[in-house]
């Protein structure tokens, strides 16, 4: 398990990933030295890491979607691994209910998205069935949820003081090399991501800036989650009037546990993903969805058996970083 200040450390980065040291010195009362060599520590074991990935502006630019996956008997973790390794899939999840496998896919466009739904899935063994929620809209990523291991003077101190200009442009070719680079080490600092593109630090600097400020990509701070007390993923697929949706769906972003919230095309129009902390916690939260927004019904749910895959990171059972396939949702589609 994480210790008080390893949780307090990530809780720390996911309010300002690329915060120097120095700067959460003061706030978590641990000089910079040692936050320095926890870090260190935590992300060679693969118990956390920063990231970087496409912020949810660029849903209206390319296409992303929930995918529901039925496997062969015997095949699910079989298939699961395979589809581990495409780029379009971001997060790759092992399931209960009426799916074997839930999958996030990215895609530049629609064509690239219905050729992965169609050919990849479609021609891949093991598989017999999928069905695909395509996201109209994203109320609430990941990069948003907090642990709770900071006191309320200590996130103030925290809190970031440049807010994301919400900016309705697509990241240029530019952008997506040094989106791509960081998603590999979102800490990593200026002049070893300029190596790593190519380019001029001055460049990847302003490259940088311009995505994160614009909110066309953002940073992350992951953790194994069950090794930090989150031990329940659970997914649920919900019924709302299309007149109540955005407002719904806007309310239940801020919703403690939610760490997803995604209108999406169907009979079910919200998608909501949430992490717990047990799973009596999953029906005490249905209860307070239904009291808060009496308009939702509650038409399906899932629960997360195992994370093979969580937004480019392969995870072992404990949901530790074993690998990173780069999230590269403009190359073609596998075959």
């Amino acid at each position: 398990m994480l210790d008080e200040l390893d949780l307090a450390l990530i809780n720390a980065l996911q309010m300002a990933p690329r915060a120097p040291w120095s700067r959460l010195a003061g706030p978590l009362g641990v000089d910079p030295a040692t936050l320095s060599r926890r870090w260190a520590r935590l992300s060679r074991s693969g118990c956390a890491w920063v990231t970087c990935v496409a912020g949810p502006s660029q849903v209206e630019f390319g296409a992303f979607a929930l995918v529901e996956v039925g496997c062969a008997p015997g095949m699910r973790e079989e298939v699961a691994a395979r589809l581990a390794g495409d780029p379009h899939a971001l997060s790759v999840e092992i399931t209960t209910g009426n799916r074997d496998l839930l999958l996030t896919v990215g895609a530049a466009n629609l064509t690239l998205m219905s050729e992965y739904a169609l050919h990849r899935l479609g021609n891949l063994p093991g598989i017999t069935s999928t069905r695909t929620h395509l996201a109209q809209r994203i109320h609430r990523e990941a990069s948003r949820w907090r642990f709770d291991s900071l006191s309320q003077d200590q996130r103030r101190d925290l809190e970031s003081r440049d807010a994301r200009r919400a900016e309705p442009a697509i990241s240029s070719a530019e952008e997506n090399e040094v989106i791509l680079a960081l998603a590999v080490d979102g800490r990593q600092p200026y002049a070893q991501l300029a190596e790593t593109v190519g380019k001029p630090e001055s460049t990847v600097r302003r490259l940088a800036a311009a995505a994160l400020g614009s909110g066309r990509a953002v940073l992350r701070c992951e953790a194994a989650h069950l090794l930090a007390g989150w031990r329940v993923t659970a997914t649920l697929w919900l019924s709302v009037p299309p007149v109540d949706l955005d407002v719904v769906a806007d309310g239940m972003a801020n919703m403690r546990e939610v760490r997803l919230s995604c209108s999406i095309v169907g009979e079910a129009n919200l998608l909501a993903t949430v992490w717990l902390h047990g799973l009596n916690e999953l029906s005490r939260f249905e209860a307070q969805l239904a009291a808060r927004f009496p308009a939702i019904r509650i038409l399906d749910r899932t629960v997360t058996l195992r994370w093979v895959k969580r937004m480019g990171r392969l995870l072992d059972a404990e949901g530790r970083s074993i690998g990173y396939v780069p999230m590269d949702m403009r190359v073609p589609v596998p075959r």
